[in-house]
């Protein structure tokens, strides 16, 4: 495997470029302006571009609003933001490139062959894909070692972790240096040791969601009532008390016995459930439909949305307190 100097990247390539402007890469762009990078948002339909920068914008208030920046820092960083339609211009001085297109792996892989070709091999590819393998969308590149994934959660200016994977041939100088790039931005990274499917965050939420639908398919509770027992329950303590360190505090030897008692009867099923695929078939995909586990004609998504990053601000503000 070819070794990445980072340390050798030129003194000319100051910019962060982030490649997509949709919710993802704005919050990203913003995060990254925030922390004082000359940040260029990219899209190929340059309107599309001066949305996700407007949007960006907009992130840096919000958090400026909120307690969660200074509003010096947050003027400062939107000045530092910037959006074009020409990739190749945006990468001429590109010293770290975040990619946050849509989850469709030829349209990624694409993307990273062309980033690839266009820039010094010392200068750090990084996906904020949520599912694939970052050896998958780095398999056509001819540096393959200065990739990694970087999974921000959404939403990313305000949620605080980032998952940086290694992937099968990243080169490990070039996932510490996202880690350290990450942490300078005001996040909370981890680092993922392997390239697998559902990376760490995801391969925990969907064994929740596994059972929380079995949980309804089995008509052991409503919908209503198993989103209240994990929001009220175990999610209100997660914050600052993680699953782990909860076995820990009772001892595992009650931990074992409990899990003894529960693993039998809990869903281990490997593919979606037949409740779930019964309400893709009827057309049942969730609030963008009307209808999902939920009846949303009398709920709104807008509402709730932003109760949750109310709650997620607060929060982050009483662990940390400025990011």
């Amino acid at each position: 495997m070819n070794t990445v100097h980072i340390e050798n990247v030129p003194e000319n390539f100051r910019t962060v470029v982030v490649v997509g402007s949709g919710l993802m890469g704005s919050g990203i762009a913003a995060r990254a302006a925030l922390a004082g990078n000359r940040t260029i948002i990219v899209n190929r339909h340059v309107e599309h571009a001066q949305e996700g920068w407007e949007k960006a914008r907009e992130n840096l208030r919000e958090l400026a609003d909120n307690g969660l920046a200074d509003n010096e820092a947050a003027d400062k960083g939107a000045a530092l933001l910037s959006f074009t339609g020409d990739m190749e211009a945006a990468l001429k001085n590109a010293r770290f490139v975040m990619e946050a297109v849509p989850e469709n792996l030829a349209l990624k892989q694409a993307l990273f062959t062309q980033m690839d070709a266009a820039l010094p091999q010392e200068v750090p590819i990084v996906s904020t894909t949520s599912g694939i393998r970052i050896t998958e969308i780095s398999a056509r590149t001819r540096h393959p070692e200065r990739t990694c994934t970087g999974h921000f959660w959404f939403p990313p200016h305000i949620v605080p972790l980032v998952e940086v994977v290694i992937g099968d041939r990243t080169d490990p100088a070039v996932a510490q240096a996202a880690f350290d790039e990450f942490k300078a931005w005001g996040k909370e990274p981890v680092m993922v040791k392997k390239d697998l499917p559902g990376q760490l965050g995801n391969r925990i939420l969907h064994a929740m969601i596994r059972e929380a639908v079995n949980i309804v398919a089995i008509g052991l509770a409503s919908a209503e009532d198993v989103d209240r027992c994990i929001k009220l329950g175990m999610g209100i303590r997660f914050p600052v008390y993680g699953p782990l360190e909860h076995s820990d505090a009772v001892g595992i030897d009650l931990t074992s016995a409990v899990q003894d008692i529960v693993l039998p009867a809990i869903s281990g099923i490997d593919h979606t459930n037949d409740y779930m695929k019964a309400m893709l078939e009827r057309g049942d995909l969730g609030c963008k439909t009307g209808k999902g586990f939920y009846d949303w004609s009398p709920r709104s998504m807008a509402d709730l949305a932003a109760r949750r990053n109310d709650f997620i601000m607060s929060t982050v503000k009483k662990l940390y307190g400025k990011r």
